[in-house]
């Protein structure tokens, strides 16, 4: 599990793993003198979110995480890349990360092409950034402002938030009380909704990893 400073624990994925017996092992590629990393040791990589860009090349562990993510799929081991994640995944596959012209910031309603794969519903957002899907993905939803999910391969790539607990909102809420009021979202009623939708949204969750490793990773 790649995580990024200041950035939420793995939530619902962490917790969907530990369902099912895996051991998992976060790997801090922010952090100075981070550890060297062969992805060819584990059977699947999870590239969390960042409130950085995944096109600055700027921060030295951005481009590191690229090559990281990038020597993973040459060695044929599935990636799992959430919102920066996704982002910085289609930069490892040939696409490319950008600003996007309209950001997202809570429950957005998704289109999917692939429903049993990427649950048709709302789903969690906070990005500003976007993603053009790599040479050869399948663009699987989208929503008017974004795409939102690509495969290729044994990788999937999607920009909404299916980790998010309740205490994660709350964290990113009482974080970015200057971006919510920048878009104009009320921080309390964001936390309200995420509340109302917990179940829904860990059993969406679910379904997405239970598909994702069953019909794209390949993992018994």
């Amino acid at each position: 599990m790649i995580q990024h400073e200041d950035d939420a624990p793995g939530g619902h994925v962490s917790a969907w793993l530990a369902e099912q017996g895996a051991e998992e092992d976060v790997y801090l590629i922010t952090a100075d003198g981070a550890r060297a990393l062969d992805p060819g040791d584990y059977d699947l990589v999870v590239s969390l979110g960042s409130e950085r860009s995944a096109y600055d090349d700027a921060l030295p562990w951005v481009p590191r995480e690229v090559a990281l993510l990038r020597d993973a799929v040459d060695a044929d081991v599935p990636v799992l890349g959430i919102c920066f994640g996704s982002q910085i995944l289609a930069r490892a596959l040939g696409g490319e990360a950008r600003r996007a012209q309209q950001s997202e910031i809570g429950w957005v309603q998704v289109r999917t092409d692939e429903p049993a794969l990427v649950p048709e519903g709302p789903w969690f957002q906070w990005h500003h950034d976007t993603f053009t899907p790599p040479p050869g993905a399948a663009l699987l939803a989208d929503s008017p402002a974004a795409p939102q999910a690509y495969t290729l391969g044994r990788c999937l790539g999607v920009q909404f938030h299916p980790e998010v607990t309740v205490p994660i909102v709350a964290e990113w809420v009482a974080l970015g009380g200057d971006q919510l009021v920048r878009h104009g979202v009320d921080g309390d009623r964001l936390l309200a909704e995420t509340r109302e939708r917990e179940a829904e949204n860990r059993s969406r969750a679910w379904r997405l990893m239970d598909a994702f490793v069953a019909r794209v990773a390949g993992l018994a």
